[in-house]
C-alpha cells in the first residue's frame, strides 16, 4: 500500500483567530462553523496556539468571566503539528500519542495551511474499507 500524505485529508484553510480574540467570540465562531477547534495565529499568520472544545471545559470549570477572557489565556501553545508531507499513519500516531483530536498542518515557517482531525482520519479509513 502506498503512503498517503496528510495534505490529502486535511481541511485546507483552517479557521483562525488571534490571541486577542475574546473567548466568547472564538466559541461563537466554533458553534457557527460546527468545528471543534480554532487555530490561533500571530499578526504574520504564524501558528501561536490552538483552542479546542476541551479547552472550553477548562474555561467553564475555572469560571472565568467570558467577557474579559481572551484566547491567549487558554490556548495550548505547545502545539503538536504536522507538515503536508507527513504520512497519514504518522499523523495518526501523533494524535494517539498526545491524546489530541486536532493537528494543525503547517509550512516550514509555521504558517497554517490546514488542519487534520480525528474525523478526517476516520473518514479516510472508512473510504478505504469501502474501496476494498
Amino acid at each position: 500500500m502506498e503512503d498517503v500524505f496528510i495534505a490529502r485529508l486535511m481541511t485546507a484553510g483552517a479557521t483562525t483567530v488571534t490571541p486577542e480574540t475574546s473567548v466568547e467570540e472564538a466559541a461563537q465562531v466554533m458553534l457557527d462553523q460546527g468545528i471543534g477547534s480554532v487555530v490561533v495565529v500571530d499578526e504574520e499568520g504564524r501558528l501561536a496556539g490552538i483552542l479546542t472544545t476541551t479547552d472550553f471545559v477548562r474555561i467553564v470549570a475555572e469560571r472565568q468571566p467570558k467577557d474579559e477572557s481572551t484566547v491567549a489565556e487558554f490556548m495550548t501553545t505547545d502545539v503538536v503539528t504536522a507538515s503536508a508531507q507527513d504520512v497519514v499513519t504518522d499523523v495518526a500516531e501523533k494524535l494517539l500519542e498526545h491524546r489530541i483530536h486536532h493537528i494543525p498542518v503547517v509550512t516550514d515557517d509555521d504558517h497554517i495551511i490546514g488542519i487534520a482531525t480525528t474525523t478526517d482520519l476516520t473518514s479516510y479509513v472508512t473510504s478505504l474499507e469501502e474501496y476494498e
